[in-house]
């Protein structure tokens, strides 16, 4: 069962990397950054929120 997680845990990493590539062809790398870290902080205010 852990590999299963493993390999996802690789594909959702290759995926990340796969998107920045894309981002940075695009000149849409500032907007990603932007959103990125805005998905952080939501995530860590939920993450608060629900301990």
């Amino acid at each position: 069962m852990q590999s299963i997680n493993k390999f996802r845990s690789m594909l959702y990493a290759i995926a990340k990397i796969l998107g920045d590539v894309q981002a940075v062809r695009k000149g849409k790398i500032g907007k990603r950054i932007l959103r990125r870290g805005a998905g952080r902080i939501t995530g860590r205010g939920l993450g608060k929120l629900f301990k």
